[in-house]
């Protein structure tokens, strides 16, 4: 039992996607992971060395306490911020037991949405959508901030789970809203799932363990286009949209199953036999779909290669390890926490406890496994890549570089400020890195890129 309550916490923190898996250098940085959900930059500008003071273009301080990632259109950083106006206790880093709050605090909090300007990290505007009590309560470990925003340029869409979804103008006006029922969530641990956006609609997930559903949104107007129950119960991963040249799918990992749907809502394809709680948001690369879980509770923590095309269910045979639309599998090689990451032909898992494993994306040949990060320690933002190296932030904020490659190669480290706690997954924006703490957002820069 006691590994069974031990921290499914940081749970609250990961995801959101968009298909494909280019490497971008665009300014634009729209949802977790950005473009694709990828979490990959081509810009030969983007810097690999920092420390709290060392290629700082600027840092900003942050209200309240919310593990939402940045993200960034046209020159402006959006974040969301949950303001507790009593007090707040102070969470605590690494891995640990005895985080459970089971009731909800009782003091005003302020749910808001903020704009930051790229360049200077000045405050654009702030808006508080909502105003009122909780009625569920979190992890001492997570917030009610855990849902990162998403934008299509026209408009931010904030989702805070059992609260509601907001959408706002780039100016920060409110133009349409929708509230959610609360529900509660295994052993309170509260919301996390990520919006999604494809092609005007808005898809969210919503697994709890009253009563789980999947929808989709009108993005302009927020009507609601379709609802569908979910037999699953308390999950945190955001749906992701694969886009795989032959059709377009809405991938949504439960631990009950992944399951695919097409953007109406209609079934495609489910797969069994995952981990008892699923938090990593997919990846795509070299024509596969890669999903995971990895609960540290569980002996089955699989990770899937799975081929387009797929229809009914896909589920693997006893001791098989492939079919017709599972290219290869690994039982054992899911990540917890953090989401898998493809980079250059090569799948990277970081595991919550600082080791990390590399894959053959195409065929799942092993290339080295679980190494340890030296005085890594524990780990809930997601990795990323750039400029042939892997980055992987621990919750210190202390930032370990690896050669991408066959082998395993620690390059150096970056170390934030002492009190700076990481959980959120950092945007990287052109020849910038923004890291949010529990404090505040740092934005990175080499010296002499800036403008």
């Amino acid at each position: 039992m006691k590994t069974r309550i031990i921290l499914a916490l940081f749970l609250c923190i990961a995801a959101s996607g968009r298909p494909q898996t280019t490497a971008t250098t665009d300014a634009n940085w729209p949802q977790f992971r950005g473009p694709n959900a990828a979490g990959v930059s081509a810009n030969a500008n983007l810097p690999d060395k920092w420390s709290a003071t060392e290629n700082v273009a600027w840092k900003t301080d942050l209200p309240g306490r919310s593990w939402s990632s940045p993200i960034v259109w046209g020159g402006r950083v959006f974040l969301t911020a949950v303001v507790n106006l009593g007090q707040s206790e102070t969470p605590k880093k690494g891995l640990y037991l005895g985080g459970n709050r089971p009731e909800s605090p009782k003091s005003e909090h302020l749910w808001k949405v903020i704009c930051l300007d790229l360049a200077t990290g000045k405050l654009l505007w702030e808006k508080t959508v909502h105003q009122g009590v909780p009625q569920t309560p979190i992890h001492l470990k997570s917030s009610y901030g855990a849902e990162t925003p998403v934008t299509d340029g026209r408009r931010v869409y904030a989702l805070f789970g059992n609260r509601g979804v907001f959408a706002l103008t780039l100016e920060g006006e409110e133009v349409w809203s929708k509230r959610i029922e609360p529900r509660k969530t295994r052993y309170g641990w509260g919301t996390a799932a990520s919006p999604v956006l494809h092609d005007g609609r808005l898809f969210i997930v919503n697994d709890n363990d009253d009563k789980s559903e999947l929808f989709a949104l009108d993005a302009k107007t927020g009507k609601e286009l379709w609802r569908l129950d979910r037999d699953e119960k308390s999950n945190w991963v955001t749906p992701f949209v694969w886009d795989n040249g032959r059709r377009i799918e809405l991938i949504t990992p439960g631990s009950g199953a992944v399951r695919s749907y097409d953007l109406d809502g209609k079934p495609l394809w489910s797969l069994s036999g995952m981990s008892g709680i699923a938090i990593p948001t997919p990846q795509a690369g070299d024509g596969l779909l890669f999903v995971s879980s990895g609960y540290v509770g569980d002996k089955l923590r699989p990770l899937y290669a799975i081929r387009p095309g797929a229809r009914g269910d896909i589920t693997l045979q006893p001791d098989k390890t492939s079919n017709e639309f599972i290219a290869w599998s690994n039982p054992t090689a899911g990540p917890y926490n953090p989401s898998p990451l493809f980079y250059d032909g090569r799948l990277y898992v970081l595991y919550d406890r600082g080791l990390v494993s590399c894959f053959d994306a195409k065929t799942g040949q092993v290339l080295y496994d679980r190494q340890i990060i030296p005085k890594g320690l524990a780990f809930t933002s997601s990795p990323w890549a750039a400029k042939g190296k892997v980055f992987c932030l621990n919750e210190d904020g202390v930032c370990f570089v690896l050669g991408s490659g066959d082998k395993f190669e620690m390059l150096h480290t970056n170390a934030l400020a002492e009190d700076d706690m990481c959980l959120a997954t950092p945007a990287l924006v052109g020849d910038r890195l923004l890291i949010r703490t529990a404090a505040r957002l740092y934005c990175i820069q080499s010296k002499g890129q800036s403008h």
